[in-house]
This record gives C-alpha cells, sequence and structure tokens, in this order.
C-alpha cells in the first residue's frame, strides 16, 4: 500500500490530515501497523487535553508489542474514535481511514513542516537499511 499523498507524516510513523474545517485527524501508517501486527488496543488522547508537539499521547497495542502514538503538532484533542474500542482491528484493515483522534492546531502551518509521502517512504526506505 502507498502512502497517500493527501496526508502528512511524522518520523515517529503517524499521518496526519487536514480536515476542511481546520482539525487535524491523526493515525498510525502502514508502515506502522505492518510492523506492530494484530491491533488489540487503543488508548486515545482525553478530549480537551492540550498536546506538545512531539508528546506522546496515546497507545496502540498488538498481538507482538505496545507503542506510543504522538502528536504531529501543538493543540488540543477535540474528538476521538470510538469505533477503535470495540474494533481495533481496524487499523489493520485499513489505517488511513482508521484515525484514532482530531485536534485543532496551535499554529495550522506547522503541519506544512511535516513530510509529505515521498519524503515519508524515502524515510522508511532509509529505516530499513
Amino acid at each position: 500500500m502507498s502512502n497517500p499523498d493527501n496526508l502528512k507524516y511524522t518520523t515517529s510513523h503517524e499521518w496526519v490530515k487536514t480536515e476542511a474545517d481546520g482539525t487535524l485527524s491523526i493515525g498510525i501508517t502502514q508502515h506502522a501497523q505492518e510492523l506492530l501486527g494484530d491491533m488489540v488496543f487503543v488508548e486515545a488522547p482525553a478530549v480537551g487535553r492540550h498536546l506538545a508537539a512531539r508528546e506522546e499521547c496515546a497507545v496502540v497495542e498488538s498481538v507482538k508489542a505496545a507503542a506510543d502514538v504522538y502528536a504531529p503538532v501543538s493543540g488540543a484533542v477535540t474528538e476521538t474514535n470510538g469505533a477503535l474500542d470495540g474494533s481495533p482491528e481496524s487499523i489493520n484493515e485499513d489505517p488511513y481511514a482508521a484515525w484514532m483522534f482530531r485536534m485543532k492546531p496551535d499554529n495550522a502551518a506547522d503541519v506544512n513542516a511535516l513530510m509529505d509521502a515521498a519524503a515519508y517512504q524515502a524515510f522508511v526506505d532509509s529505516e530499513a537499511h
């Protein structure tokens, strides 16, 4: 699966989608879910929590390991994806549809500093060697 061009990416393997209302949807990438394996639990940050960029804010657990999820930029959590509570495996089925939480960024321009799909793929490829 390729990384969608309409998203931004972090070095800690989160994807970021800017929604029409200016909020950001955040999830983990295809690469991350492949490394982790079958998801069994997702813990999202609390709605209203203010996050600093690169702050540990959520956890995904698979049959193999638990991994932290990091805030891509600074901002406040506006929503969590309750559907993941009952079906965390939806991250494995389509990681780019299974967003974990949404946030309102403190500065929308901060998203521009994140990697585009080509840069993220180059980063993943460089990590593999």
